[in-house]
């Protein structure tokens, strides 16, 4: 049923007017977790009217966006099981991987890009090929900080996003990170991918610092996730009990403030802020070497 509702919805896009977004909204809400994704869904028809009223360069971009994101969630309802069926099934290859958190944030980095290039005069010159990609290498290091930091969770509702060609070099199978004494074990693979985040967070850095230090509040609204990004990283390095469904890894609300705070007075200067970037990345694991 999922499927089929992603599909509706991916027709709507090219439809003049509502015609399936009420049964969609009904059969999908149920009980959710998050009270404010249940009100978004009920209100699909009122987004869809916004969508339709923006400009036709602006719904294109926009469009695409939305097909590749739906693409990708029916993407994961292909390979993985329900919450509930009691299964864990892992991506097979690295390329599965790569590929997934494209899906899920890469490609809103390649959207950013062309709406802030279309919007912002400044960043008008940009060349948009390489933008592109650092805007995508940004959003799949997001993601990426987001497989690391919940793996246990997910594991939970079937999914585990390490992949299983990996996971068999290390002599493991996916049940076998249902225990949380198998981080141990598991600490090669996950050093690995640590050093491929700090990889593509280098590439976001980059996008970041093209971005005039007059557009300051472009700037920062790319800055502060990556910088939280490598602060979660450095405290999923750190956790002992990351398989451990029951604790959370995240910073404290003080340390965030503090990386606001703190990049903020130095945003307007590329060798402060990039000072402070490399600061906060030099605390992911010294030992690290990146990956390419």
């Amino acid at each position: 049923d999922r499927l089929r509702f992603l599909d509706l919805f991916r027709q709507e896009l090219d439809l003049p007017a509502a015609s399936h977004l009420s049964e969609i909204a009904q059969a999908v809400t149920g009980p959710q977790r998050i009270p404010a994704e249940r009100e978004l869904l009920l209100r699909l028809p009122e987004c869809f009217e916004v969508f339709r009223g923006l400009r036709e360069e602006d719904r294109r971009r926009i469009r695409s966006l939305v097909l590749t994101l739906t693409e990708g969630m029916q993407n994961d309802l292909r390979i993985f099981p329900g919450e509930n069926e009691g299964r864990l099934v892992a991506l097979a290859t690295r390329a599965d991987l790569d590929r997934y958190t494209y899906y899920a944030a890469g490609c809103v980095g390649e959207f950013w890009t062309d709406m802030v290039m279309a919007l912002c005069p400044a960043l008008r010159d940009w060349d948009a090929v390489a933008m592109r990609r650092r805007g995508l290498r940004l959003g799949q290091g997001l993601q990426m900080t987001n497989v690391l930091r919940d793996l246990a969770q997910d594991f939970r509702i079937g999914r585990c996003y390490l992949p299983r060609q990996d996971l068999a070099a290390l002599g493991l199978i996916p049940e076998d990170l249902l225990d949380p004494a198998a981080i141990q074990r598991l600490r090669p693979l996950l050093q690995d991918l640590l050093a491929h985040t700090l990889v593509h967070y280098a590439e976001g850095w980059a996008y970041i610092l093209a971005i005039p230090p007059a557009e300051i509040r472009l700037r920062l609204a790319c800055a502060w996730p990556l910088l939280i990004g490598l602060r979660t990283l450095d405290r999923v390095q750190q956790a002992r009990d990351l398989l451990d469904p029951r604790v959370t890894v995240k910073i404290s609300r003080p340390a965030i403030y503090g990386i606001l705070v703190r990049s903020a007075a130095l945003a307007w200067s590329n060798g402060g802020l990039d000072r402070y970037y490399r600061m906060v990345r030099s605390r992911v694991g010294k030992a690290l070497t990146p990956a390419n």
